[in-house]
């Protein structure tokens, strides 16, 4: 049994993972930036540069999820400077107070994106090794990445995982995917031709327990599943799976630019990104496939 300190806790995914983590007998707290008494849930102020010591005494594990929601708002200068800073910030943070309190430390598993190698739509099936893209969401990814592996630079067994888009039941981008759908008045957005690299939420939850669980976990893996499919057969799948039409065309690509601006690339590009380091690993994905994943996730 582990003791793990789980950053981003409360979150979607954070959630899931918690929960996981403890059905399999694992100590887990989370940091959290709100004060309470509530057990297990300590204390944390990145702005002013503070983590509840208490939190960090005798934990083996870091798994580091925080992070300002990519399309929660839209990319405001501000809103950018949020997005890095609520990533590598607290990132510098844990690493600066792990050196003072908790040196022996025997991992630190963070979340990344597959956005690393950019919001690019091209015939390549995109490996860890391959080079960032120029774009603002590798930016983001680039610089969260280089101070997670602070850890890896004093001897700490440092995981990343570059994420997909991660499929679960309640919230997140099924659900916002799946409504205009169920409503009748769902399409594919902009060519449809783009990529939307996917993991369903218990596959996800499943690379972090082993992580903690088997040594040979080490350094950055794409956490995607195995199968490719484009934004138009994802549309058609989630339709055919509540038994309605797609009737309507593609929303054009310069409507969702004049909505979302800048952000919109995230749902307008996207490639196939690989996932042959982790099966290498022995990793077993539960849903491999997206009509398995969908028929367990999508209400009907």
């Amino acid at each position: 049994m582990a003791s793990i300190l789980v950053t981003g806790g409360t979150g979607l995914i954070g959630k899931y993972l918690c929960n996981l983590l403890r059905q399999k007998g694992h100590s887990v707290s989370i940091l959290s930036r709100n004060k309470t008494s509530q057990l297990n849930t300590f204390y944390w102020n990145v702005d002013a540069n503070y983590i509840d010591p208490e939190a960090l005494i005798n934990i083996d594990f870091i798994i580091h999820l925080a992070g300002a929601g990519i399309v929660d708002k839209r990319w405001t200068k501000s809103r950018k400077v949020e997005l890095i800073n609520s990533r590598v910030n607290s990132t510098n943070l844990l690493f600066e107070k792990i050196k003072e309190h908790n040196p022996n430390l025997k991992g630190f598993i963070s979340a990344s994106g597959i956005g690393y190698y950019g919001a690019t739509t091209t015939d390549k099936i995109f490996k860890e090794e391959d080079k960032p893209g120029t774009d603002f969401i590798s930016e983001i990814c680039i610089l969260w990445e280089k101070a997670v592996n602070q850890f890896n630079s004093i001897g700490i067994k440092t995981v990343i995982f570059r994420t997909g888009i991660v499929l679960t039941k309640e919230g997140g981008a099924l659900e916002k995917i799946s409504k205009p759908i169920k409503l009748g008045f769902g399409s594919a957005l902009g060519s449809g031709h783009q990529y939307m690299p996917w993991i369903h939420i218990d596959d996800l939850c499943k690379m972090y327990l082993e992580a903690i669980e088997k040594d040979k976990f080490n350094g950055i893996y794409n956490a995607t599943a195995p199968e490719h499919i484009t934004n138009k057969a994802f549309t058609k799948s989630i339709a055919k799976l509540l038994g309605k039409h797609i009737w309507l065309p593609n929303i054009p690509s310069f409507i969702l630019k004049i909505i979302l601006g800048e952000m919109s690339i995230i749902l307008l590009k996207g490639s196939r990104i690989s996932c042959e380091k982790l099966e290498k690993l022995n990793f077993q994905f539960k849903y491999p496939k997206l009509k398995i994943a969908l028929e367990n996730l999508v209400e009907k």
